[in-house]
């Protein structure tokens, strides 16, 4: 096919001098300027002995730069590197003895000035569908962090995919406040931008007086549930902020049918929920023209082959399609493992699928529960503490249990201004649900610890409160 830049950059806008970057200081930077700082990076790694196919890392914080870099990277046919900039130098020591990079980004500024002295690289170098463009390390809750490989021809089959699916425009603007360190940030929200020409709101991160400045210039905004409950819980965020804005995304965590609701009361607008994950980036999506259903994930994508596996009517979802990945970075046998003799990936995401197709997310495999001999799902019991007066949000875990194995825990953050009285919600929880799955103990806490996407860390909770029922 070709390399992903060259897909990428012939959705530019004709005109280069227009916008690919609309900054909170009021300043803009070019797409002329974009492909220029890309095919000065590309250049200066490929004096610099970098050859097709060799890893580059960048650790630094979110810049117009760090795109840049990103891009030069594929234009030089290297294998792009993202890493959390939080990460610890312990941390960022094993992914560099696993990856083992040609080159190491940490100032991406002081990269560029560097790379602006070497000469441009005028044609991407050649790569085929299979070639790998990206290495993104999963975020390793169990055992170590794996190293998910994704090629040219994955990233633009997904690319494409939902640039269609989404309908995104050269009309378009992109409030981009994500991360570009994760698939979400780095290849959902900005892939569909530069495959309109699209400019981007550009904000380093999510603060509420920045979003809501630049949402009265958008039309498209992603995010991450904790995004959309954020500005629910600001005043300033009304109906008319939200008017002109065609599309609200929401991905990388389940989004609480409260927040679904709550977003569609004060702004009429529904929220498009999406699932993906690393080795797949986007699997499925719920309809840009059609119903959006609070709690569902949607369709698959076209494209994409979705199965629940085991034959029952909820189960472990495999998938198979042109945007999942090629397989586990120097683990063959946990590729091996995670792959079904006929092509699909087992995600180890448990849910179930309509007849008409539209999918349903339960939980992870990992999470499942197991009390007494009987299958526990957390995302069943938490759908009803959720709509729980008292209660903001939940998370229900299974810990050590001296007579059913695992005990079923709720852990829950309670409500502004509402009493939290543990035995009436589990009562309440043994009158809509069989008593095997109803909570044997809730937890009020002040927050849920979470990874960098959102996503509440159940091993954390699992280990927190491992010794809950042990005797004495």
């Amino acid at each position: 096919m070709a390399n992903l830049y060259d897909i990428l950059a012939a959705g530019f806008p004709a005109d280069r001098a227009g916008p690919a970057f609309l900054l909170s200081d009021g300043a803009a930077v070019s797409y002329g300027q974009l492909e220029a700082g890309a095919a000065a990076v590309a250049g200066y790694l490929v004096e610099n002995g970098v050859q097709p196919g060799d890893r580059v890392g960048l650790q630094v914080e979110k810049s117009v730069e760090a795109v840049m870099i990103y891009l030069g990277v594929l234009k030089a046919g290297a294998v792009f590197l993202p890493l959390n900039a939080a990460y610890t130098p312990a941390e960022v020591a094993y992914f560099v003895g696993d990856a083992e990079p040609a080159a190491f980004v940490i100032d991406a500024s002081e990269y560029m000035a560097a790379a602006r002295m070497a000469a441009p690289l005028a044609d991407a170098v050649a790569r085929d569908d299979a070639d790998l463009a990206c290495l993104i390390y999963t975020s390793g809750t169990t055992g170590r962090s794996k190293g998910a490989m994704l090629s040219h021809g994955a990233l633009a089959a997904n690319a494409l995919a939902l640039h269609r699916a989404w309908g995104f425009g050269a009309d378009d603007v992109l409030l981009h406040a994500l991360p570009i360190f994760h698939v979400h940030g780095l290849f959902v929200a900005m892939h569909c931008a530069f495959l309109s020409g699209a400019p981007m709101v550009w904000l380093p991160r999510f603060e509420d007086a920045q979003v809501l400045a630049g949402l009265a210039r958008s039309t498209v905004m992603m995010g991450v549930p904790t995004f959309y409950t954020r500005l629910l819980a600001n005043p300033e965020f009304t109906a008319e902020r939200a008017a002109h804005m065609r599309l609200f995304i929401s991905g990388s965590a389940p989004l609480l049918e409260s927040t679904f609701a709550e977003f569609e009361a004060r702004t009429g607008q529904r929220i498009l929920e999406r699932y993906g994950m690393s080795e797949a980036v986007i699997i499925t999506s719920n309809p840009l023209d059609g119903e959006r259903i609070p709690g569902s994930v949607g369709y698959p994508l076209p494209g994409v082959d979705l199965r629940i596996g085991g034959g029952e009517a909820t189960g472990v979802i495999e998938i198979r399609g042109p945007s999942v990945f090629s397989g586990y970075w120097r683990m063959p046998q946990k590729t091996a493992e995670d792959f079904t003799a006929d092509g699909f990936f087992i995600t180890g995401d448990v849910g179930r699928q309509d007849p008409d197709g539209r999918v349903w997310i339960s939980g992870r495999a990992k999470d499942l529960i197991i009390s007494g001999g009987y299958n526990v799902y957390p995302k069943e019991i938490e759908l009803v503490l959720d709509e729980l007066p008292g209660v903001a949000e939940s998370a229900v875990v299974g810990v050590p249990h001296p007579d059913f194995g695992e005990g079923v825990v709720a852990v829950v953050i309670g409500a502004k201004g509402q009493m939290a009285d543990e035995a009436a919600m589990i009562a309440e929880c043994r009158r809509q649900l069989a008593p095997y799955k109803s909570p044997k103990r809730v937890v009020f806490v002040d927050d849920l610890p979470r990874n960098a996407m959102g996503k509440v860390q159940k091993n954390l909770l699992r280990e927190r409160y491992t010794d809950l029922f042990k005797a004495g």
